[in-house]
């Protein structure tokens, strides 16, 4: 196939918000001879003010990477040959009709990466794909790092995307748990520029407090930080409810109105007081309480977990509670406090009050229960290696990398290569789709037109922005939504509505009555003001009130409570966030990957047992081992090794030049599949216990 030219866009400067991470930071892209000559922050972006991090300034490279795929691919044995589109898609919609006739509907399963959101092409339209499927054979990265804030969201207000955001620039002590902001630019939390906002607490008289077992880059801007062991936050966060309601501090004002079991409270955390979770958290008990005194004393006040929170064995009480700290001091739905956005397309109009989003089915093997029409991705490798009725043989992948992002990917790597058929829509040869026998390549960043459907429903203000594209795709390349769209008609016959069809008419129903193209008409995006007040209004539980204490968080108490005593693993291991990386797909981008070897082991002076730094260790752990250089630091706590996720590009078969130089190893093939919150099925990539040892030198002896 002879590729076709890709018509040269128009010079000139291109406004758009970046698509890589959640901030959504508007961008000034100048465009010469066909090339970005210039990027740089958009300062009448009404939401980022300006702000830009360095994933944003390499935007252009993703465009420009040579590994990037545009043509669909089949693969041969080892050989993979282009293929023209309609026969691609023939060829896919065939092939899974085939597995499903023979195996039955569930036999194919799906799975959704973190980009899916990133692109409202794809959120837009690969729902109706999977529901021609008819597989409840549904995976996604949700369940690797944010399942437990949906659970609490659907248990306590009723919808999985009612989720409290906290108004950081209104708020005067910000209490941050498992966090990096200065990292993850915000992650279930738009804000971007959080350096400048952190300051702006600080500045106007306010506290910012972090809690981590590793001092990361948001403790500097922060005003004290904490080391806490990990997996500990709940008892933590007990104890702070434990002397709010026991020393009278407790305010939930108008909430009090419409909120069930907060008189139940007390009780639940009677057991934790600061002191008797001091061993097992690191805290000491007199920090405890004082965090807890000045919290409920603030004038405004917000608790913010993000994903060290979610991705431990206790993700699901650790978002309810902190829900619960903001609900009893006030600080919940009120400015300075935790917020619910309300953005100009509303996932949430129209959706029924009182619907169950968990446990209606489960799975094969482990018996595991869904969530909103998922199953946990850590279930996926043994619903595809077991035998029997409804195992798992054809798997789709959309923009998703779970070999590398998943627990033991090492036997989802092995269980990848026994399907019967594999196709991933996704743009790169990487360590996943290099199993699947087509890869559909959708068009990406610059060329797509783009609304972020997702992360306004996070953002702590009000704002709409369509972001135009600004390169043309050639002939021989695809939209995702054409993609999908494609794969749709073939199994259902059915034509799709395109996005911006829905996009128009979720704008005009949404709360503003917007149309797109006045979204489009204001190329930096409409400013439509702070959040503000919308309980008991935008609840959807079946009562109407808020829940304070849901029952399967009562029940699950009991698990935690029998951690307050038990013994705590000589070293764990726990995940790193970085600002140039963005999970295991940025690794191919030069700009990104320049400096010293960034995928290395934290670990503390008191844990090094004569290690040196540069030294390269052996890591093991229950399910897997790994060989990687040690950088000894405080930044960790004793008993705590750090390693960064997303690495481990040395697979055969992978065509991403730059991120194979910089290979590293991966995380998840250290982390274990078995270990879940098993409240709400989320992965625990945080705490695995890990034994550390000098590697053998090349010629088998081990290093001095």
């Amino acid at each position: 196939m002879t590729p076709s030219l890709t018509p040269a866009p128009r010079d000139g400067v291109y406004h758009r918000a970046c698509n890589l991470c959640e901030a959504i930071c508007g961008l000034r892209l100048t465009v010469q001879g066909g090339q970005v000559t210039d990027v740089r922050g958009d300062p009448d972006d009404p939401l980022s003010r300006g702000h830009i991090c360095p994933k944003g300034a390499a935007l252009p490279d993703l465009h420009a990477d040579p590994d990037r795929l545009t043509t669909p691919l089949r693969r041969d044995g080892d050989t993979w040959h282009p293929i023209a589109w309609d026969e691609a898609l023939d060829l896919v919609a065939r092939r899974l009709r085939e597995v499903q006739a023979a195996h039955g509907a569930d036999s194919v399963a799906t799975f959704q990466g973190n980009p899916s959101v990133h692109n409202s092409g794809t959120l837009l339209t690969a729902g109706a794909f999977l529901k021609a499927l008819g597989t409840r054979n549904r995976y996604s990265a949700t369940s690797t790092d944010q399942l437990p804030h949906h659970y609490a969201a659907a248990e306590m207000f009723g919808h999985p995307l009612l989720l409290p955001i906290p108004d950081v620039d209104r708020t005067d002590f910000l209490l941050m748990l498992g966090a990096n902001p200065l990292a993850s630019n915000g992650s279930i939390l738009t804000a971007p520029g959080m350096r400048e906002r952190l300051r702006a607490i600080r500045e106007r008289g306010g506290r910012v407090v972090l809690l981590d077992p590793r001092r990361t880059e948001s403790a500097a801007h922060a005003s004290e930080y904490h080391p806490i062991r990990p997996g500990s936050d709940a008892l933590f966060l007990l104890a702070l409810l434990h002397v709010i309601l026991s020393e009278g501090l407790a305010r939930p004002g108008r909430l009090a109105g419409f909120t069930d079991g907060l008189g139940d409270l007390p009780e639940v955390a009677a057991p934790y007081t600061p002191e008797a979770v001091e061993a097992a958290t690191g805290v000491q008990a007199a920090t405890t309480r004082e965090l807890a005194r000045a919290f409920a004393r603030a004038p405004r006040a917000a608790a913010y977990g993000r994903i060290g929170l979610s991705v431990q064995a206790f993700g699901g009480l650790c978002q309810w509670l902190l829900n619960t700290l903001n609900l009893v001091t006030g600080n919940l739905d009120r400015e300075g406090g935790a917020m619910f956005p309300r953005p100009a397309f509303d996932l949430l109009t129209g959706a029924r009050a009182g619907q169950t989003h968990h446990g209606r089915w489960h799975s094969r093997v482990r018996g595991l229960p869904e969530f909103d029409g998922e199953l946990p991705n850590a279930a996926l490798a043994g619903e595809i290696l077991t035998p029997g009725d409804g195992q798992i043989c054809a798997l789709v992948t959309v923009a998703g990398n779970p070999v590398l992002s998943t627990p033991g990917g090492q036997d989802l790597d092995r269980a990848l290569s026994t399907l019967d058929f594999m196709v991933s829509i996704d743009p790169y040869l990487n360590e996943t789709t290099r199993h699947a026998h087509v890869i559909l390549p959708p068009a990406t960043g610059l060329e797509v037109e783009h609304y972020d459907v997702i992360f306004h429903h996070f953002a702590v203000r009000t704002t709409a922005r369509l972001n135009e594209p600004v390169f043309p795709i050639g002939a021989d390349q695809r939209f995702d939504h054409q993609i999908f769209a494609g794969l749709t008609e073939r199994l259902t016959g059915k034509r799709l509505a395109t996005p911006g069809e829905r996009l128009d008419a979720g704008l005009r129903h949404g709360p503003y009555r917007l149309s797109l193209d006045e979204v489009r008409a204001h190329p930096h995006g409409l400013d439509l003001g702070p959040m503000t007040p919308v309980l008991p209004a935008r609840l959807l539980t079946a009562s109407g009130r808020v829940q304070a204490l849901p029952e399967p968080m009562r029940r699950d108490l009991g698990r935690l409570h029998a951690t307050l005593h038990a013994p705590v693993p000589p070293l764990v291991l726990i995940g790193r966030r970085q600002l140039r990386s963005n999970n295991s797909w940025m690794h191919n981008t030069p700009r990104l990957m320049r400096g010293p070897d960034r995928c290395t082991l934290h670990l503390n002076p008191a844990d090094a047992g004569g290690l040196r730094s540069g030294q390269r260790v052996q890591v093991t752990s229950r399910v897997g081992q790994v060989t990687v250089p040690v950088e000894i630091t405080g930044d960790v706590m004793p008993g705590v090794a750090s390693l960064p996720h997303g690495f481990g590009h040395a697979r055969r078969g992978v065509r991403l030049q730059v991120a194979q130089a910089h290979a590293g190893v991966s995380l998840n093939d250290l982390t274990d599949p078995l270990l879940l919150d098993e409240l709400t099925g989320n992965a625990v990539l945080n705490g695995t216990p890990i034994h550390i040892q000098p590697a053998p030198d090349p010629a088998g002896t081990a290093a001095d």
